[in-house]
This record gives structure tokens, sequence and C-alpha cells, in this order.
């Protein structure tokens, strides 16, 4: 295989809804791109991209899958994006490394859910679309409703560079307003018919009128002239793509190979090239796409492929790479070998000696090649990392049989860093392995790799929630350890006051105990802001020498160790002050076990006597749903205990705002997927701990303690 120039590569990625037909469009351009010589279907499970056994038999894409195929000389690499919204984190990493994205639109269904979703993402991420209408050869297909609805989505940005002659079952072909010709069913070039020129003609006339815009000598021309030549267009619209001002729309069939090509050629000839595109890097600087540049090569995704292992597909930010090389990781130091490079067309690999800045390739086996990071030549800065949502779906997980605890969590560990939507992390305070991803066909998935490609068995069960333990008054206890079982024994005596920590207010020093008024004089002090969220803040208020001063790290040690494990439900306790103020010791038994034991059971006691609170995590929730849908959404999240702060628009979209606790997200995805018929989607963030009402107190309460019960 040859080596590209960087002029000459193209890289766009496939986005869209699900069944709009990305797939069979990935296979008719790698036909048309020389890299196949027969086209494979979704229903004979024979396509390139869609190679794993999962994909195949739900016959939906699961993993952005990168292609290449050559036209005119250039290279177009294209990645074949799931359409699903719970593997949205391949159409992400895609995002890192295109140039523009090419979004395959159902021509029976217009806009649907998928369309709105990742048109949203492409304008967050800054990618340029072109809009592709697929499906005109079908019965159902719906031309003019299409174009109505990609207007009322897109408004004056959309322009239509085609039209299909006849769509549905008798398509007959498209007439192309760039090149002011008509392609019929064999893809054959020929002049407009008489019927169409004056449809064409008006197209023309708008589509000059978008590339003007382009640039002001275009817009100054077509003033003067109201002509601009084909070469000046496909500039104009260069120009508007890039700006995002301009989104063009192209009809084909996907399945009978109609419109395939010109799409393809339009790609080389408009979309730009990578050739000077400045990536950031970390440190704030720019890595440029320059062949003649030195080394660097970002991996946005890494797979386990059978026969071949771990699989890295990168992209050469800059310079010429070549096979053998020895580049280093510049946030690790590490050094990797590339003992050799592939061209890649899915399961299709082609060896090649060198890859030119802006091409994007593969490589097996890296010692620490992972999604996200960088290779370079020495002195050179990492690319900046890639920015995915925050995890939707939560639930723990664990081994059937206990003996494979430890290669369940190597096994999923494996997996989150191919995928960075997917999260695992074992919970100390709850116990529990907890699994997160962007809803319950991803997390479904990440099982079946488990079950079918580590052979492995694991459950999957409602998380946990991380509550948090607080109390609301002032109390005093005072506990006596006192332990003799022959020689030596335990003795350790601990009074204490705990009381409410609120940020900002100074540590007061004046209390009632035993209806006396008390002022403590702080000997000595210790603040800690606890890994948990919150504070401890330790006083000691000894006087006479009741307590040594040598016990007093004891004692801390052993509150620390009860809020590590909460009085009321076990979960961790934050904000609270503990004075130490008395207590007793004895000359020789006192050790420092004693005074652990004793600052633990005393703490525990004034804690149950301090208005003791369980607090909840709040989550900050947006929901976006089409307008008809509102009324359900906040019905359902009034039954969550959802408080909805407010809500606006978003392009045609109602965005609701509320906030939710935690415990009541449970499966929120596949519930809101089942009540707006997967036309709506959300994102939530951790926003804060509050107070749970009473009734759910406790309801905790009576479970902790009927748990308690079970152990003993």
């Amino acid at each position: 295989m040859k080596t590209y120039s960087t002029k000459s590569i193209r890289n766009i990625v496939l986005i869209g809804a699900p069944r709009s037909g990305k797939t069979t469009l990935s296979e008719a351009m790698l036909f048309e791109g020389k890299v196949i010589d027969r086209r494979g279907t979704v229903e004979d499970k024979n396509t390139l991209s869609d190679s794993s056994e999962f994909e195949q038999n739900n016959q939906k894409s699961i993993n952005a899958t990168p292609l290449y195929g050559e036209i005119n000389g250039c290279k177009i690499n294209f990645i074949d994006a799931p359409g699903s919204d719970d593997f949205q984190g391949g159409a992400l990493s895609a995002f890192k490394v295109v140039d523009a994205a090419i979004m395959v639109m159902n021509g029976t269904a217009g806009i649907e859910v998928g369309t709105s979703l990742y048109a949203r993402y492409a304008d967050n991420y800054q990618i340029p679309i072109v809009i592709a209408v697929n499906q005109m050869d079908h019965e159902k297909a719906n031309w003019e409703g299409v174009l109505n609805a990609v207007n009322e989505e897109f408004g004056k940005k959309a322009v239509l560079c085609q039209f299909p002659v006849n769509p549905g079952p008798g398509l007959e072909g498209f007439v192309d307003v760039i090149t002011m010709k008509y392609y019929n069913r064999k893809n054959e070039e020929l002049d407009i018919p008489a019927a169409y020129a004056d449809q064409a003609e008006e197209l023309r006339s708008a589509l000059m009128e978008k590339a003007a815009e382009g640039s002001d000598a275009l817009m100054e021309k077509f003033f003067e002239t109201m002509e601009l030549t084909t070469d000046e267009i496909r500039n104009g619209l260069r120009e508007g793509i890039l700006k995002r001002d301009a989104i063009p729309v192209f009809c084909i069939s996907a399945k009978e190979n109609i419109g395939v090509r010109r799409l393809m050629e339009f790609t080389v000839n408009v979309v730009p090239s990578p050739e000077g595109k400045e990536e950031p890097t970390v440190d704030g600087g720019t890595v440029k796409c320059d062949p003649a540049g030195p080394v660097s090569l970002f991996i946005f995704k890494t797979t386990v492929e059978q026969h071949l292992g771990e699989v890295s597909y990168f992209k050469v930010m800059s310079g010429t790479l070549n096979e053998g090389a020895d580049l280093v990781n510049p946030e690790t130091g590490n050094t990797e070998r590339l003992s050799a490079i592939y061209a890649v067309a899915g399961s299709k690999k082609e060896k090649v000696s060198q890859i030119c800045a802006g091409d994007i390739g593969c490589v097996m086996k890296l010692k620490a090649g992972k999604t996200d990071v960088t290779l370079a030549a020495p002195g050179q800065e990492a690319i900046k990392h890639m920015v995915f949502p925050d995890a939707k779906y939560r639930c723990a997980v664990k081994a059937v049989d206990k003996n494979d605890e430890a290669k369940v969590g190597d096994a999923l560990n494996k997996i989150a860093a191919q995928d960075p939507t997917i999260g695992v992390e074992y919970s100390k305070e709850l116990r529990q392995t907890i699994l997160t991803g962007m809803g319950e066909q991803h997390i479904n998935y990440v099982k079946w790799r488990v079950t079918n490609e580590f052979k492995l068995q694991i459950e999957l069960y409602a998380p946990k929630v991380p509550y948090r333990e607080t109390i609301t008054k002032i109390a005093t206890a005072q506990y006596r350890h006192k332990k003799q079982s022959g020689g030596a024994g335990q003795f350790g005596e601990v009074h204490l006051l705990v009381c409410p920590y609120v940020e900002g207010q100074e540590a007061p020093k004046n209390f009632k105990i035993d209806g006396k008024d008390t002022v403590f004089n702080f000997k000595s002090q210790d603040i800690t802001d606890l890994e948990w969220g919150g504070k401890l803040e330790f006083y000691n208020c000894v006087v006479g020498g009741s307590i040594d001063l040598s016990f007093m790290p004891a004692i801390l040690k052993g509150i620390k160790s009860k809020m590590e494990e909460g009085p009321l439900t076990g979960s961790y306790a934050r904000d609270i002050r503990v004075y130490v103020y008395d207590g007793k010791m004895h000359p020789v038994d006192s050790k420092e076990i004693a005074f652990i034991i004793a600052g633990r059971n005393a703490f525990k006691e004034a804690f149950r006597n301090a208005g003791p609170k369980i607090l909840e995590p709040i989550y900050n929730v947006d929901i976006i749903t089409p307008n008809e849908y509102v009324g359900p959404c906040m019905s359902d999240l009034n039954t969550r205990r959802g408080m909805i702060m407010n809500q606006d628009m978003d392009k045609g979209f109602t965005v609701l705002h509320a906030r939710v606790p935690l415990a009541e997200l449970y499966r929120y995805s596949t519930v809101l997927s089942s009540i707006t018929g997967g036309s709506a989607t959300f994102s939530m963030k951790f926003a804060e701990y509050v107070q749970v009402p009473a009734d759910v107190q406790t309801k905790l309460l009576a479970e902790y303690a009927a748990q308690e019960h079970e152990e003993e």
C-alpha cells in the first residue's frame, strides 16, 4: 500500500441514529474505495465494520470502527460510529481525530433521536457536519418531509447540494447542483433532464449564495456577477464547513450504492485535509499537523481482537511515522517500539512502512499504549486528553464464584482501559465494586464481554448509596475501657463533647456541661480534611494531666475509625468538632489500644445523642426531551423525590434542570428511554449532600438494624 501525503488525506466520522444505515454506507464506501470487491451486509453478518460476535448477533454497531477508501488519489479515513446513545463514547473518541462528520439520516424518518443527539454532540465538540439522506430507494422514502425536518432542525445552515429523481422503489438517480450533472442508478454522469433543469438552476443559485458567504472575496464576486465557478463554490463551502455555518445536504441509497461515490468525491474536494491543523497539548501548547515535524501520535481507541491481542488505533498528529520507531509517552517517560504499523479497514489490516501526519493506522501489543495516550519523539508534549460526559448508569458487580473475584476485577479494568466511558472502582465505604457507564445496554455489553471473552460469570445488582452521617446538636459522653486478664491490663477513660462543624464558623469554646458553664482552653488541635468530604476538628482541652498528651493521637485514631463506619448506617461521618476535655489513665495499664477503644466508643455514644442525621448525595440532572414528553418526565421526577429547578429550550427541545437524590436514579436511563420512546437523553453530575427526609431516615435505620441482626 502506498504512503499518502497529508494534503491527500481526509478524516471523517459517520454518525446518526440507529438503523440509519451507517454500516451499509461504510461497505459501499469500502467498495468504491477499492478496499473490497464485494459488499457485505448487516443481515449476512459479513461487513468489515461490525465484525464482533455481539454486533453481528444484534445487527447494530457497538464499537467505532476505523475504515478507509481511495478516491481520485486521496485517502478517506472514515469511522463507522455506533448510533445508540449508550455507546456514544465511540463517536466522541472519533471526534478527536476527524475533521468533519457525515450525519447519515433515514430518508423514511427524517430527524430521529440519534440525529438530534449526535448533532448536539458534534456541535459541542465543534465538528462540522455534512448530511447524507439515506434510503432514498425505500418505499416510504419522504424527501420533502426530510428536507422540512432538516430545515427546522438546522435552519439556514442547511444547503441542498443534490435532489433525488423519483425517490422510492423507482429511484432513478439524482441531480447534483455542484457539478450540474445528473447521475443515474449506475452512477453514470449525464446531462440534467429538461424536466429538472429549472429546479436545478434555482438550487444552484441558492448554493452559490451560501458558498459566497464563506469569504468576502466570493461574496463580492457573487454580487457583481451573480455567478460562481464550481471550484469557487467548493472553496466557499469549505470555508462555511470549517466555520460550521454551512451544512451541505446529499441524497443516497447506500444499499444500492447510489450517490455514494459523489459523496466521497465531495469529501475529497470540499472537506478540509488535516494539513496545518493545530492540536492543543496538555501543557497549553499546540502540535501542528506537519509531515516534516517531529513524530507525535495519539491513540484514540484500543481493542482486544481475536488472534491479534490488543490493538491500538492512532492518528499521526505530526511528523512521518516509520515502522520500528521508538517513541516516548511524554507523561510517563516510558518508551514504546512500534515494530510494525498497519493501515486499517475494520477487520482488514495491511502492513505499511510509514504513515504521514494526519493519517490513521494501528499497531499491536504495545506495552502501555492505552486509549487517550500520546506517543511521540523525545521532548514533545502530550496531546490534550479527550473529554467524555459523566456516567449515567451505576450498578454493583461481583463474581458469581468468589474465587474469581480477582480475575473479574482484572477483566473489568482491561475493558475500562479500552473504553473511557466505562468506570470501575472498588468502594471501601460500600464494600462493593461499582461499575459505571452510559446506559444499561452499555453495561450489559460489558457483562457480555466478561462472560464471552474472559469466560467469567458475573452478577449485576443495585448498588448501595454512599450516604454520609453528621450531627445537628451538642452532646457529651464518656467511656471507660478496662480489661484485666492476668498480668498487665488495659485501661483508658475518655470524656468528650461533640458539636456540628460549620464552614467558616470559628470553633466555640463556651459550653454547658452537666448544667455548668465551661470554657475550653485548647492545648492542641488537629484539623482533618476528610477524604470522603467534610471535616473533622479535634481539640485537646484536657487540664491537670488527667490524660497524657501522648495518648491524644490514639483517641483521635479511635474517633476516625468510627467515622469510617458511622454509628447510624455504617456510612462515613463528616463535619464534626470533637473536644476531649477529661478522662483518666493508669500508670501501668494505660496503653494506646485502651485509648483507641475508649475514644471510639465515647464518640459513638456522643454521636447518637447529638441529633444525628443521614445525608444523601444529590445530583444535578439535566433532561433533554421533545416537548410532548415534558409532562411524563416531570411526573416521573416527582416520584423520585426530584425537584425541578427550572426549564428552558434548546434547538426545539425542552431542557429540564432538576435535583434528584442518587438513591432514586438507579436504572433511570432505562426508564427515561421507555417513557419517551428513546427520544430523550440526560446528564447527571454530583451537586452536594443534604439531609434525607425523616421517613427516609427511619427506613434506612431499620434496614441497617436488620442487616446488623443478620450478620450477628
